[in-house]
């Protein structure tokens, strides 16, 4: 089943999930969508207004047929094709458009005849009959059009059935028969095709526009129970905003065996239970579920139902039916021939004008069965004679035919269309199934199929349904009862309590199927599902015997309907007053807040409640305050809801209340509310701190800024919005070396609004290259001259009482071994960052000690190098120097230290950038080693001989010398604290090969790192 609508998604109307959507109510002192929609509607009186329009339902078999689409706009538009002889209609005055206003016949031009119009039979041209003015309500006198065909294109056909998707083509052609014979202004409201199915709806200019809620659906019930050969096509619209009406155009199954009865109910029930159309909107709010068949006001079901004639033998219907229609040619005619050339075979007494006296009296009536027993009468027809009467009438003919119509069957015996469907009255010829180019010729190929009413128009109300609905319910609660009753023996009265003999289930038996199924109770008010009041009346039901293109003849049927339309002028004033009153009452009982926020010097021109931060740093904090106070008359709760996009503020934001939420959750994510009495007042610091490298990295480039909102919710009030701004200061952190070395003089605030890459050039348009980052020089120069001053320093002052910051392993670059105040580094850091940004000198505060100075340098340097987008050595080359690394291991091959630092410089060298960055690194890193832990009394005197292994510790463990021990100790707790920052690229997974990863990465650093004392013993 597919499905189309006209209508949005409009589930987000139901719920406040929306920033700044109005509140839904808590209390009935709020007011809503919903409420002001109620409201609304209780007053729909005073903004609706009677409508009534004409209806026309067309239904049409066209069996794939050439040339039959240059008929449609005759019969379905205008009215044409209808034979008076041959059918039971009456239209009125008024509607007749062959009498003047006072019913005068005028004169014109005489009807083509039936002979002469089935000579002039071509499939190039309309076979409607030449000056033919039309019998029914036509062209801007209906308001609505509704057209189902069914066999647009062969659904017999392989390829159709298998097809993917439904081709549109032929649905265009018939589209453009029914527009170019339409009356100016009519519009296509909507259409859907399953195959061969084809379901077109046109509303007049004055009722297009009221047309709403448009929803289609298709169910193809054919092969396997859902290609579309077989099946149903169905529309929902909705009538000035009121009325809901449902058309059903369908194709059952066909064949006239005692199972195609069932098939055509199953088909016909499985089109009721998939049909699902999409929810409706009404006053901006969609209905909680999509509706489907039997959820409307009035429904429509037409197209070939392909219900037949049971027990009658089709030859003996054919031969009483054509009775009639032979009187329709003259002597002359093809047809007339054929038509009584088959009535004489088969002995059929007549006495009819056109036929010879001495073929009728001659005629051998023994061989008559069935339907002409019952009907061998002389077919006169006169003026005089009632045709509901006559004996000889058509309408006789039909009243005998009709109890043996297999949908009336199956309506009256409950099994299909009997929960409030009707028919009107049937006074024409069955529809199918005539030779082509015939009026009257029923089928005369071999098959000789018996002639049915296969296509058909019914229609409901929900009244009708409702009826049905209680009908049903007091005769189960009845069957209950008598279950209970015989249940207790009371089922078996004695005879003195028998008043009279009654047996339901053969009583009433012979109650006329017309007063069950053809009755027009539709003068009744019916009051719709939206609570309005409408009516429905079935003026003509007819079919146009005189179409010749198709072996089905069109059927169709009109109708009135008064339905209550909304006024939308009258509706719009109602609303806008209705507002002003729920406005009113609910300012008076709705909780207010006032936010005041902490004003600043760069925050003019910006709203009350927009929060400017200024110039924002890296890991500098800044704090904006705001008051909150209730200034209305009732008790507020409010709290910052989630935005849709991340949470209820952004990840560079903390907010803090000064009191403690209503619902305290230790989820920093968690909504959290605030209640405050009337006259109360709270505050709440927001603070912005930008510590996440990938938003530094964001900043930098320029692909996002600091601005966002934050929605401050009053429960049962309005959100308030508070802008957030601020200017994000570039920061030489996050970025890679080759983007730093083309940093300009002056550092990175120079780029302020630009993007530092392989294309940056300084103002005056010369491209600047360092040979390495100016921040890696700057830091490594600052780094070894302040230690050589702090070590030279701690030998001139008297510190007997305190060890030296470098006794501790590690210092100054583990914070573990860090004796500065933790708050008197964080503002050493910022400076020294501030200065890189600006390509300034570093300027230290003199009353700072040399050693606290050395690490914040340290602690700087760590942050820079670890925030380095490609590390110092990337990981392409990393990969490079580890495989050559295991290899060496792998075959036992080892390297001098001289070797391997050649060896890595020169695999390094491929990027000049990290090559001559990573030697100012391993440079300093050497340079501070030697002066916190020299060896200038090594090697031993010779009065101590040592061998080299022992004096190293080769073997299983560290250095027996202490001094050279230390050493080694600082050694590796360097390569341990920078091996894991200025290598790039993960680590494996497992534990052992982890470990021996690292310690390649340890080994590649601290072989830099030995001294040459080492290496002149043969390490």
């Amino acid at each position: 089943m597919t499905s189309r609508t006209t209508e949005g998604d409009p589930s987000a109307a139901r719920k406040q999930s929306v920033p700044g959507a109005f509140p839904l109510p808590d209390a009935p002192t709020v007011s809503s969508q919903q409420s002001l929609s109620q409201a609304v509607f209780q007053r729909r009186a005073e903004y609706t207004r009677s409508h009534k329009i004409r209806v026309k339902i067309g239904t049409w078999n066209v069996a794939a047929l050439p040339g039959t689409e240059k008929d449609v706009g005759a019969w379905f538009i205008d009215g044409k094709g209808i034979s008076d002889n041959l059918t039971g209609l009456t239209v009125s005055v008024e509607d007749d458009p062959s009498r003047d206003g006072n019913g005068n016949p005028i004169q014109g031009r005489i009807t083509e005849s039936v002979t002469d119009q089935e000579k002039r039979r071509t499939k190039k041209m309309s076979t409607i009959p030449i000056n033919d003015p039309g019998s029914l309500p036509r062209r801007d006198d209906i308001g609505l059009y509704v057209l189902g065909l069914q066999e647009i294109l062969d659904v017999n056909s392989t390829v159709e059935a298998i097809r993917p998707y439904t081709d549109p083509h032929p649905a265009n052609k018939w589209k453009r028969s029914v527009s170019e014979t339409l009356p100016e202004g009519y519009e296509l409201v909507t259409e859907q095709q399953l195959l061969g199915l084809l379901i077109l709806i046109y509303a007049s200019p004055k009722i297009a526009p009221t047309v709403s809620s448009v929803s289609t659906t298709s169910v193809g019930t054919g092969l396997g129970g859902w290609m579309g050969n077989k099946g149903g096509v169905t529309a929902r619209i909705v009538l000035g905003e009121t009325t809901r009406i449902v058309f059903v155009n369908c194709h059952l199954a066909a064949g006239n065996e005692k199972s195609s009865v069932s098939s055509r109910n199953e088909d016909a029930q499985q089109i009721l239970s998939r049909t699902k159309f999409s929810p409706i909107q009404r006053e901006g709010v969609a209905e909680e579920f999509g509706e489907g068949i039997g959820d409307e006001d009035f429904a429509f079901w037409f197209g070939d139902l392909n219900y037949r004639l049971d027990t009658l033998a089709g030859d003996d219907v054919r031969r009483l039916l054509m009775l009639h229609t032979r009187n329709e040619y003259d002597i002359r005619q093809t047809s007339l021939r054929k038509i009584d050339h088959e009535l004489l075979a088969a002995g059929l007494t007549m006495d009819m004008p056109g036929i010879p006296r001495e073929i009728a009296e001659g005629s051998d009536t023994s061989s008559r069965t069935t339907v002409s027993q019952a009907s061998s009468f002389t077919l006169h027809e006169t003026d005089e004679a009632d045709p509901t009467t006559d004996p000889a009438s058509l309408q006789t003919t039909l009243s005998s035919l009709l109890p043996h119509d297999q949908l009336h069957k199956q309506m009256r015996s409950r099994k299909a269309f009997h929960d409030g469907w009707q028919e009107g009255a049937i006074d024409f010829l069955p529809t199918y199934k005539y030779d082509v180019g015939s009026v009257g010729m029923f089928d005369s190929s071999e098959k000789k199929r018996g002639p049915s009413w296969c296509d058909r128009i019914l229609y409901r109300t929900r009244k009708d349904r409702l009826e049905y609905l209680r009908v049903m319910k007091e005769e189960e609660e009845a069957r209950q009862r008598d279950a209970k009753m015989k249940g207790r023996g009371l089922d078996k009265p004695t005879d003195e309590e028998i008043l009279y003999d009654y047996d339901p289930e053969t009583d009433g038996a012979e109650e006329s199927y017309e007063e069950n199924l053809n009755h027009e109770d539709t003068s009744h008010i019916v009051v719709t599902k939206a609570g309005y009041e409408g009516r429905l009346e079935l003026d003509y039901y007819t079919s146009h015997q005189r179409v010749l293109s198709s072996d089905h003849k069109p059927l169709d049927a009109v109708f009135t309907l008064d339905y209550d339309a909304v006024d939308l002028e009258l509706k719009a004033a109602i609303h806008q007053e209705v507002a002003r009153e729920l406005d009113k009452a609910e300012n008076e009982g709705r909780p207010c807040i006032t936010l005041v926020v902490d004003s600043h010097t760069y925050d003019e021109g910006h709203p009350d409640e927009s929060i400017n931060f200024g110039d924002v740093r890296y890991d500098q904090p800044k704090i904006r305050g705001i008051t909150i106070a209730n200034t209305g008359r009732v008790t507020a709760t409010f709290g910052f809801v989630d935005r849709h996009i991340g949470g209820f503020a952004p990840p560079w934001l903390s907010i803090e209340f000064d009191r403690a939420s209503d619902n305290f959750n230790p989820n920093p994510n968690a909504l959290r509310e605030y209640t405050l009495e009337p006259g109360d007042t709270t505050s709440i610091n927001l603070t912005i701190q930008i510590t996440d490298m990938d938003q530094v990295r964001s900043l930098n480039e320029g692909r996002s800024n600091i601005e966002d909102v934050l929605v401050l919710r009053v429960k049962n009030g309005r959100d308030h919005f508070l802008p957030l701004r601020g200017l994000w200061l570039q920061s030489s952190l996050g970025r890679s070396l080759e983007k730093l070395t083309r940093i300009p003089e002056g550092g990175v605030r120079r780029l302020q609004n630009q993007r530092p890459d392989e294309s940056s050039h300084t103002s005056s348009g010369d491209a600047v290259k360092w040979s390495a980052p100016k921040e890696v020089f700057q830091l490594t120069e600052a780094i070894e001259a302040l230690v050589e001053r702090t070590v030279a320093e701690w030998g001139m002052k008297e510190t007997h009482n305190r060890r030296s910051p470098w006794e501790y392993i590690g210092w100054p670059f583990s914070n573990a071994s860090w004796s500065s105040d933790p708050d008197q580094r964080k503002f050493l850091i910022d400076e020294l960052r501030e200065a890189l940004d600006k390509g300034q000198v570093f300027v230290f505060p003199p009353d700072i000690e040399t050693a606290h100075k050395v690490e914040g340098l340290a602690a700087t340097l760590l942050i820079f190098l670890e925030s380095l987008e490609d590390g110092i050595i990337p990981q392409k080359l990393w990969q490079e120097l580890n495989k050559g690394i295991e290899e060496r291991e792998r075959s036992r091959k080892s390297m001098s230290g001289e070797e391997m630092r050649l060896w890595v410089l020169d695999i390094l060298s491929v990027s000049p950038a990290h090559s001559i960055s990573f030697t100012f690194l391993v440079s300093m890193l050497a340079s501070v080693v030697n002066e916190i832990a020299p060896l200038r009394s090594w090697p031993p005197t010779p009065s101590t001989p040592r061998s080299p292994d022992a004096l190293l510790g080769r073997g299983r463990g560290p250095s027996q010398d202490p001094t050279l021990a230390r050493r080694q100790q600082i050694d590796r707790k360097y390569a341990e604290i920078f091996g894991d920052i200025l290598i790039r690229g993960p680590f494996p997974g497992k534990g052992k090969e982890r470990k021996a990863e690292q310690d390649r990465r340890h080994q590649v650093l601290e072989v830099y790192l030995r001294s040459r004392w080492e290496e002149d013993l043969g390490r």
